[in-house]
C-alpha cells in the first residue's frame, strides 16, 4: 500500500515512454526448478525476447545464461530502472506470495536452466530465489563466469 505511488508513477513513466504493457510477465525457474511467472517493470522494447537469437553472438557470460554488456533493446526510462533497481519493485508481489524471497538466487528464465548441464549449477535451485543476491551486489556486471555466478549464489 505504501509504495503503491511509486508503482503508479513507475507503470505511467513505462507507458509513457515506449508502447506496450508497463508490467513485464516472464516464466522462472523457483526452487527446484518449479516454474513460477516472475514480475517486473518493462524495461524493454515489447518483443525483446524475439530479439535475443539475433544477439547472441554478443553474449558476455560464459556458460548457459544470456547477458548483453550494452543491451541495445533496453529504452532510455528502463535503464535508469535498471540502475535504481526500481524495474524489480513488482517481485515484491512474487515475494508475498511465497514463490521469491528477499535474498536468495536470482530466478532465471526456465529457458536458461534447461541448458544447465553440470549438476553445480543445479545445486542453486535447491533455494528459493531472492530479490537481491550475493552475485548482485559483488559486480553483476563484472562477473563473466557463470561458475563464478554460481558460486556466489550458493555462497
Amino acid at each position: 500500500v505504501l509504495l503503491s505511488p511509486l508503482f503508479v508513477l513507475i507503470a505511467a513513466g513505462v507507458k509513457l515512454t515506449s508502447p506496450g504493457p508497463a508490467i513485464f510477465r516472464q516464466r522462472r525457474a523457483g526452487r527446484h526448478g518449479k516454474p513460477f511467472t516472475m514480475y517486473k517493470f518493462r524495461s524493454m522494447r515489447t518483443g525483446a525476447e524475439m530479439e535475443q537469437d539475433e544477439l547472441r553472438a554478443f553474449n558476455v557470460m560464459s556458460g548457459p545464461v544470456f547477458k548483453l554488456q550494452e543491451d541495445p533493446r533496453v529504452t532510455r526510462f528502463g535503464a535508469w530502472l535498471r540502475r535504481t533497481s526500481l524495474d524489480e519493485l513488482p517481485q515484491l508481489l512474487n515475494v508475498l506470495r511465497g514463490d521469491m524471497s528477499l535474498v536468495g538466487p536470482r530466478p532465471l528464465p526456465l529457458y536458461e536452466v534447461e541448458n544447465f548441464q553440470l549438476t553445480a549449477h543445479r545445486r542453486r535451485l535447491s533455494m528459493k530465489p531472492g530479490l537481491t543476491c550475493l552475485w548482485q551486489i559483488s559486480g553483476r556486471n563484472i562477473v563473466r563466469n557463470f561458475d563464478e555466478w554460481v558460486r556466489l549464489d550458493v555462497e
